[in-house]
Protein backbone atom coordinates (compact mmCIF):
# COMPACT_ATOMS: atom_id res chain seq x y z
CA UNK A 1 0.00 0.00 0.00
CA UNK A 2 3.07 2.02 0.91
CA UNK A 3 4.15 2.08 -2.51
CA UNK A 4 1.19 1.95 -4.08
CA UNK A 5 0.40 5.75 -2.90
CA UNK A 6 4.25 6.80 -3.41
CA UNK A 7 3.75 5.53 -7.14
CA UNK A 8 0.40 7.51 -7.41
CA UNK A 9 2.08 10.40 -5.53
CA UNK A 10 5.07 10.75 -7.89
CA UNK A 11 2.59 10.66 -11.12
CA UNK A 12 0.38 13.17 -9.59
CA UNK A 13 3.49 15.04 -9.31
CA UNK A 14 4.20 14.82 -13.19
CA UNK A 15 0.47 15.40 -14.03
CA UNK A 16 0.93 18.86 -11.99
CA UNK A 17 4.41 19.72 -13.29
CA UNK A 18 3.48 19.22 -16.67
CA UNK A 19 0.17 21.58 -16.68
CA UNK A 20 2.05 23.85 -14.80
CA UNK A 21 4.53 24.15 -18.09
CA UNK A 22 1.79 24.20 -20.55
CA UNK A 23 0.08 27.09 -18.65
CA UNK A 24 3.89 28.75 -18.43
CA UNK A 25 4.29 28.55 -22.64
CA UNK A 26 0.94 29.76 -23.47
CA UNK A 27 1.67 32.63 -21.04
CA UNK A 28 4.91 33.00 -22.70
CA UNK A 29 3.05 33.08 -26.47
CA UNK A 30 -0.05 35.82 -24.88
CA UNK A 31 3.61 37.98 -24.52
CA UNK A 32 5.23 37.99 -27.59
CA UNK A 33 1.96 39.12 -29.06
CA UNK A 34 1.82 42.06 -26.78
CA UNK A 35 4.81 42.72 -27.69
CA UNK A 36 4.37 42.62 -31.49
CA UNK A 37 0.93 44.09 -31.31
CA UNK A 38 2.54 48.04 -30.36
CA UNK A 39 4.96 47.79 -32.85
CA UNK A 40 2.93 47.44 -35.88
CA UNK A 41 0.85 50.15 -33.99
CA UNK A 42 4.04 52.33 -34.05
CA UNK A 43 4.84 51.68 -37.35
CA UNK A 44 1.58 52.55 -38.39
CA UNK A 45 2.37 55.39 -36.18
CA UNK A 46 5.11 56.01 -38.81
CA UNK A 47 3.35 55.97 -41.52
CA UNK A 48 1.04 58.35 -40.22
CA UNK A 49 3.69 60.75 -39.61
CA UNK A 50 4.90 60.25 -43.53
CA UNK A 51 1.34 61.66 -44.50
CA UNK A 52 2.66 64.63 -42.28
CA UNK A 53 5.53 65.63 -44.33
CA UNK A 54 3.62 64.52 -47.69
CA UNK A 55 1.02 67.14 -46.73
CA UNK A 56 3.81 69.90 -46.99
CA UNK A 57 5.04 68.74 -50.04
CA UNK A 58 3.13 70.94 -52.43
CA UNK A 59 4.53 73.85 -51.04
CA UNK A 60 7.81 73.03 -53.11
CA UNK A 61 6.05 71.04 -56.20
CA UNK A 62 5.61 74.19 -58.21
CA UNK A 63 7.79 74.09 -61.69
CA UNK A 64 10.38 76.84 -61.52
CA UNK A 65 9.29 79.82 -62.21
CA UNK A 66 5.55 79.26 -61.19
CA UNK A 67 4.36 82.55 -58.54
CA UNK A 68 2.63 81.37 -55.86
CA UNK A 69 -1.48 81.32 -55.72
CA UNK A 70 -1.43 82.65 -52.29
CA UNK A 71 1.07 85.76 -53.74
CA UNK A 72 0.15 89.41 -52.82
CA UNK A 73 0.12 92.46 -54.44
CA UNK A 74 0.89 95.89 -54.05
CA UNK A 75 -0.10 99.12 -55.86
CA UNK A 76 2.85 100.79 -56.86
CA UNK A 77 3.13 104.55 -58.19
CA UNK A 78 6.71 106.14 -59.36
CA UNK A 79 8.12 108.72 -57.64
CA UNK A 80 10.47 110.51 -60.10
CA UNK A 81 11.32 109.50 -63.53
CA UNK A 82 9.84 111.41 -66.40
CA UNK A 83 6.17 110.26 -65.99
CA UNK A 84 4.13 109.18 -62.53
CA UNK A 85 0.99 109.84 -63.29
CA UNK A 86 -0.14 106.01 -63.03
CA UNK A 87 -0.41 102.88 -60.55
CA UNK A 88 0.37 99.41 -61.01
CA UNK A 89 -0.16 96.57 -58.95
CA UNK A 90 3.42 94.30 -58.24
CA UNK A 91 4.36 91.15 -56.39
CA UNK A 92 4.92 92.05 -52.67
CA UNK A 93 8.20 91.67 -51.44
CA UNK A 94 10.22 91.53 -55.02
CA UNK A 95 13.36 92.90 -55.30
CA UNK A 96 13.25 96.48 -56.97
CA UNK A 97 15.88 98.09 -58.84
CA UNK A 98 14.99 101.37 -61.32
CA UNK A 99 16.67 103.50 -63.83
CA UNK A 100 15.60 106.52 -65.30
CA UNK A 101 12.07 106.04 -66.16
CA UNK A 102 12.39 102.54 -65.77
CA UNK A 103 11.57 100.29 -62.68
CA UNK A 104 12.25 96.34 -62.53
CA UNK A 105 11.15 94.07 -59.67
CA UNK A 106 12.24 90.60 -59.71
CA UNK A 107 11.68 87.15 -57.48
CA UNK A 108 14.22 84.00 -58.43
CA UNK A 109 13.26 83.47 -61.94
CA UNK A 110 10.31 86.32 -63.26
CA UNK A 111 10.25 90.08 -63.99
CA UNK A 112 7.43 92.65 -63.99
CA UNK A 113 9.56 95.92 -66.11
CA UNK A 114 7.66 99.60 -65.88
CA UNK A 115 9.12 102.07 -68.72
CA UNK A 116 7.39 105.71 -68.94
CA UNK A 117 8.32 107.78 -72.11
CA UNK A 118 6.89 110.51 -73.89
CA UNK A 119 4.89 109.60 -77.12
CA UNK A 120 3.32 112.16 -79.94
CA UNK A 121 0.70 108.82 -81.15
CA UNK A 122 -0.75 105.93 -79.31
CA UNK A 123 1.41 102.58 -80.17
CA UNK A 124 -0.57 100.46 -82.88
CA UNK A 125 0.20 97.00 -84.04
CA UNK A 126 1.78 98.37 -86.81
CA UNK A 127 4.34 100.72 -85.07
CA UNK A 128 5.07 97.68 -82.61
CA UNK A 129 5.83 95.32 -85.72
CA UNK A 130 8.27 98.21 -87.45
CA UNK A 131 9.68 99.30 -84.23
CA UNK A 132 9.79 97.80 -81.45
CA UNK A 133 10.04 94.42 -82.69
CA UNK A 134 13.45 95.45 -84.77
CA UNK A 135 14.83 96.81 -81.08
CA UNK A 136 14.20 93.77 -79.01
CA UNK A 137 15.75 91.72 -81.57
CA UNK A 138 18.76 93.25 -81.15
CA UNK A 139 18.48 93.32 -77.43
CA UNK A 140 17.23 89.73 -76.49
CA UNK A 141 19.37 86.77 -76.57
CA UNK A 142 17.24 84.28 -79.36
CA UNK A 143 14.38 86.64 -79.56
CA UNK A 144 11.98 84.38 -81.28
CA UNK A 145 8.05 84.17 -81.76
CA UNK A 146 7.02 87.69 -81.58
CA UNK A 147 3.23 88.39 -82.03
CA UNK A 148 1.60 91.50 -82.02
CA UNK A 149 -2.25 92.20 -80.87
CA UNK A 150 -4.80 95.17 -79.14
CA UNK A 151 -6.38 94.00 -76.64
CA UNK A 152 -8.78 95.37 -73.92
CA UNK A 153 -7.77 96.05 -70.30
CA UNK A 154 -9.42 97.57 -67.26
CA UNK A 155 -7.28 101.16 -68.63
CA UNK A 156 -8.40 100.65 -71.94
CA UNK A 157 -6.87 99.86 -75.27
CA UNK A 158 -3.59 98.39 -75.35
CA UNK A 159 -0.98 96.87 -77.74
CA UNK A 160 0.21 93.49 -76.44
CA UNK A 161 3.53 91.93 -77.75
CA UNK A 162 4.44 88.33 -76.79
CA UNK A 163 7.79 87.05 -77.54
CA UNK A 164 10.17 84.51 -76.27
CA UNK A 165 13.87 84.91 -75.37
CA UNK A 166 16.94 83.55 -73.38
CA UNK A 167 17.73 85.30 -70.30
CA UNK A 168 20.87 86.83 -68.85
CA UNK A 169 22.90 84.14 -67.67
CA UNK A 170 22.82 83.55 -64.13
CA UNK A 171 26.06 84.49 -62.61
CA UNK A 172 26.47 81.90 -60.14
CA UNK A 173 25.49 78.69 -61.63
CA UNK A 174 26.03 79.86 -65.32
CA UNK A 175 22.55 78.52 -66.48
CA UNK A 176 20.41 80.47 -69.13
CA UNK A 177 16.61 80.42 -68.98
CA UNK A 178 14.29 80.49 -71.70
CA UNK A 179 11.95 83.14 -70.86
CA UNK A 180 8.14 84.49 -72.22
CA UNK A 181 7.27 87.49 -72.60
CA UNK A 182 4.33 89.60 -72.49
CA UNK A 183 4.57 93.49 -73.39
CA UNK A 184 1.67 95.69 -72.41
CA UNK A 185 1.88 99.36 -74.30
CA UNK A 186 -0.79 101.81 -72.19
CA UNK A 187 -0.94 105.50 -73.84
CA UNK A 188 -3.02 108.16 -73.22
CA UNK A 189 -2.19 112.09 -73.77
CA UNK A 190 0.94 111.98 -74.96
CA UNK A 191 2.65 109.66 -72.22
CA UNK A 192 3.51 105.93 -73.25
CA UNK A 193 3.49 102.90 -70.15
CA UNK A 194 5.32 100.41 -71.78
CA UNK A 195 4.64 97.04 -69.06
CA UNK A 196 7.15 94.00 -69.88
CA UNK A 197 5.87 90.35 -67.33
CA UNK A 198 8.34 87.70 -67.88
CA UNK A 199 9.09 84.10 -66.77
CA UNK A 200 10.10 81.06 -67.33
CA UNK A 201 8.38 79.76 -70.79
CA UNK A 202 6.70 76.42 -69.01
CA UNK A 203 5.54 78.67 -65.89
CA UNK A 204 2.13 79.16 -65.55
CA UNK A 205 1.65 82.49 -64.53
CA UNK A 206 -1.62 83.35 -66.61
CA UNK A 207 -3.20 84.78 -63.26
CA UNK A 208 -0.93 86.72 -61.99
CA UNK A 209 0.30 88.26 -65.01
CA UNK A 210 -3.86 89.26 -65.55
CA UNK A 211 -3.74 90.72 -62.43
CA UNK A 212 -0.63 93.08 -63.04
CA UNK A 213 -1.93 94.01 -66.43
CA UNK A 214 -5.02 94.65 -65.14
CA UNK A 215 -4.54 96.87 -62.23
CA UNK A 216 -2.75 99.64 -64.23
CA UNK A 217 -4.51 102.53 -63.65
CA UNK A 218 -3.84 106.16 -64.69
CA UNK A 219 -3.50 108.77 -62.47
Amino acid sequence: MVARTRTYAVVGLALVAAVTAGCSGTGSGSGSGSTTSPAGSSSGGGGGGGGGQNSAAPTESNPPGDIPDNQAFVAYQPSGGSFAGFTVKVPEGWARTGQGSTTVFTDKLNTVKITAVSAAAAPTTGSVTSKVIPQLRSQVPKFAAPKVSEMTRHAGRVVLLTYQGDSTKDPVTGKVVRDAFERYAFYRAGHEVDLTLSGPVKADNVDPWRIVSDSFAWR
